[in-house]
């Protein structure tokens, strides 16, 4: 939880509450590349707030947050009604009359990275055909797209919409090695049956020839669709419907498609209009509560409207319960920020070190990473590393510590709940040099901490200890060795990288080298 102004949070859950925003009714619940796994079910925001809610949900859009359009697979159905779309594999091209497929399956996941796809009959050049029924919920003009490793067109009841073969456009897609989304059209009407029919060609078809991540050769194969928004008319729909409710959730943020494997992202934006329709809901109504999906930071332009932040991270299949638990109180939230948030992109650390050189990448930030650059440069980020707020308060009081001879030093502090409510507090230990050393060093650099549940009104004593030797130990490049210079430290307790700190001085009494663990 990083704000919670006028105590917004928790909302009530048998209020009437309206939900906002292009991360609400998808589950954002994994990165994209390596970092994405196929969920046996995924729970989204929305459907976690109606399951928690006994008063009425309203939705409005407000904006798209997808890159690629999103995969219609899932909504495809086969001509004997089983969820899914049909995929035959050729050896023949679509011009071939008669030809015999070779495999037949049907899936539901329009996108195929036919990575390790195997089968005994396959050639060198070979097709594949998808085929699936599509029933709108609603009517009005419709996107379909078409990325791929290969060629492909897309016909509806026998139409070409979309064609991915000539001339094709070098894109992100397939690890590189893919084109754009070339997108088509066509308006379609609520309730009526579609007959989406796609045809594919592996890589080889492909004229287009491009170095990307890796290339497994075979090719992929990506399709998508959704109702096409007027974004100016769906922001002030959503205006509309957050003036009119005292509790409002916006759900915003990235997803696997922009945070994936291969690439890095070059900016710290939400998706496009987003910022533009967190602002204008705040203005409408400044009780909002907002939510933030992402893997790291973002640009909130708008923060300092917001009275109640999130950020819900991704947070598996069942992080539309989990998001929904937090927002109603359910359950008293304890999370701390694993970063520094910047304010902005130039406040990054690596911000002077993000490309390639001659071939090579320049680690130049060196050891200031994080929190130990904005400590550096004096910097105050957005969110310190370690911030995370809670529905409860607490105190930390009455630091001691106790060196013994063999160089380990104990401390123990005092935490009290003085909130209304139990919960759970990270106690952080950083320790500063007080003088000048070898080389220069960061202000103060986490060593140690710990996670304490407590009570209401209770209090309770923390207690952790620390090898001195190594808590104050540099890598001494000239001598090739660990380094604990002898001198005065500061040992720092906290509950974040800023903020109120308990000191204590200790004393690191002679120079010490070392090697190895």
């Amino acid at each position: 939880m990083l704000k919670n102004d006028d105590a917004v949070l928790p909302l009530q859950s048998d209020e009437r509450i309206a939900i906002i925003g292009p991360n609400a009714k998808i589950a954002t619940y994994c990165g994209g590349g390596s970092a994405f796994l196929n969920a046996y079910r995924a729970v989204t925001p929305h459907e976690g707030i109606r399951a928690r809610s006994t008063a009425p949900v309203d939705f409005a859009q407000g904006a798209y947050g997808h890159q690629f359009l999103p995969l219609l697979g899932h909504h495809l159905r086969t001509r004997d009604d089983q969820p899914g779309f049909v995929v035959r594999t050729y050896n023949d091209p679509p011009s071939v009359a008669g030809r015999k497929a070779i495999d037949e399956r049907i899936l539901r996941d329009s996108n195929m990275f036919f990575i390790d796809y195997e089968h005994p009959k396959l050639e060198e050049v070979w097709y594949v055909k998808a085929e699936g029924l599509f029933t709108p919920e609603d009517s009005g003009q419709f996107d379909f797209g078409l990325c791929v490793q290969g060629t492909a067109e897309l016909f509806i009841d026998g139409n070409l919409i979309v064609s991915n073969v000539h001339n094709q456009r070098s894109g992100s897609s397939f690890l590189g090695n893919g084109t754009i989304e070339e997108i088509g059209s066509l308006t379609l009407e609520e309730g009526r049956s579609y007959s989406i029919t796609i045809e594919w060609g592996c890589s080889k078809t492909s004229k287009l020839r491009k170095p990307g991540t890796v290339d497994f050769d075979k090719g992929g194969l990506r399709f998508g669709a959704c109702k096409r928004l007027d974004p100016l008319q769906a922001i002030d729909e959503a205006v509309e419907l957050a003036s009119s409710v005292r509790q409002v959730v916006v759900f915003a943020g990235l997803s696997g498609e922009w945070e994936t494997e291969g690439q890095d992202r070059t900016n710290m934006n939400l998706t496009p209009h987003t910022d533009a329709l967190i602002s204008k809901v705040l203005d409408a109504n400044p009780n909002t509560v907002v939510v933030i999906q992402s893997g790291t930071p973002v640009h909130l332009p708008w923060i300092h409207k917001a009275k109640a932040v999130l950020h819900a991270w991704y947070g598996g299949n069942e992080t539309g319960h989990g998001i929904a638990d937090v927002i109603y109180g359910v359950v008293n939230p304890c999370g701390k920020l694993p970063l520094s948030w910047p304010r902005s992109l130039r406040d990054n650390p690596s911000y002077l070190n993000t490309r390639s050189e001659g071939g090579r990448i320049l680690y130049g930030e060196d050891v200031y990473v994080g929190y130990r650059y904005y400590d550096a440069m004096r910097i105050e980020p957005l969110f310190p590393f370690g911030h995370g707020l809670s529905y409860t308060s607490f105190v930390l009081w009455d630091l001691c510590l106790s060196q013994k001879a063999d160089n380990m030093l104990s401390l123990s502090c005092r935490l009290s709940n003085t909130g209304k409510l139990a919960g759970a507090q990270v106690v952080q230990v950083y320790v500063s040099p007080d003088f000048e050393q070898f080389v220069t060093r960061p202000v103060k650099e986490l060593k140690t901490f710990t996670k304490q549940h407590v009570e209401r009104s209770e209090t309770v004593t923390i207690e952790m200890e620390i090898d001195l030797v190594r808590a104050t130990s540099f890598w001494e490049e000239r001598e090739g060795r660990w380094c604990s210079q002898a001198g005065p430290y500061t040992v720092m307790v906290g509950t974040s990288s800023a903020g109120e700190f308990l000191e204590e001085r200790a004393i690191v009494s002679r120079t010490t080298y070392w090697k190895g663990m």
